[in-house]
């Protein structure tokens, strides 16, 4: 596959140094490969890891000012992962092929921690599903509000983002996530949504939504697992608080 059909563009900046002259950073790129050969991830700070990815899309640049640019802005490896795209595009001299790599390493993030949960009961793989949703939503910016949908034996049909919002609210409406179940043939929910703010700590208004959900859910038969309140700084369960 060529660089134009993965959607990815040669760095835009050429090389201006002499044929014979090597750049100060190719020494520096190759430590960096054999430090991660050699000690994986942890041994590599996370800036250094966001110069590894860098590497790829842009092969004639000095990536470290842009790497730690990204950690200075948006705080952590997991968090410059999760950013939107058109925020990373706020960072100086990250084009367009870096930030499709960037994406790339979140989609397989997502796909590696979803994995995890789908050939197992949801119910019985209670942590594996906790870090699927950390996965997916633990560092971004904005609220979403997502639905595991479960079968009879709480295998999971499908997963689904009803709402996105602010960085303090999501829409969600009671009865479009029952329709949905039942078009789905689904048993069983576990809802999740994120607080931005980083503390899982549930509000007043999920507390009252998600009895809102149960009630709705009663009548169809349709029960309510758990309400999963994830944030930076770990997960709330109303189950597990004894609030449903």
């Amino acid at each position: 596959m060529t660089k134009a059909e993965a959607g990815l563009k040669d760095d835009p900046q050429p090389s201006l140094l002499p044929a014979d002259e090597t750049p100060h950073y190719h020494g520096h790129r190759e430590r960096l490969r054999s430090r991660f050969r050699k000690g994986g991830a942890e041994a590599l700070a996370d800036y250094e890891l966001h110069e590894l990815i860098l590497f790829r899309a842009m092969p004639r640049r000095d990536v470290k000012p842009i790497a730690k640019a990204l950690i200075a802005r948006f705080g952590s490896f997991a968090e410059v992962v999760s950013a939107r795209p058109e925020r990373l595009a706020e960072i100086g001299g990250l084009g367009e092929a870096a930030i499709v790599v960037i994406r790339i390493i979140e989609a397989a993030a997502r796909r590696l921690a979803k994995s995890s949960i789908e050939k197992r009961p949801s119910m019985s793989s209670f942590t594996a599903v906790v870090d699927y949703c950390r996965t997916a939503m633990a560092f971004l910016d904005h609220e979403e509000f997502r639905i595991l949908f479960l079968d009879k034996k709480n295998f999971l049909i499908v997963d689904e983002v009803q709402g996105v919002g602010t960085v303090d609210h999501a829409p969600v409406y009671p009865r479009e996530i029952m329709r949905r179940a039942l078009e789905l043939g689904a048993s069983a929910l576990i809802l999740v949504h994120n607080h931005p703010s980083g503390d899982p700590e549930p509000s007043t208004e999920d507390i009252y939504l998600t009895h809102q959900i149960i009630a709705v859910g009663k009548s169809l038969k349709i029960a309510v697992h758990d309400h999963l309140i994830i944030g930076k700084h770990g997960h709330a369960s109303l189950k597990g608080m004894r609030l449903i």
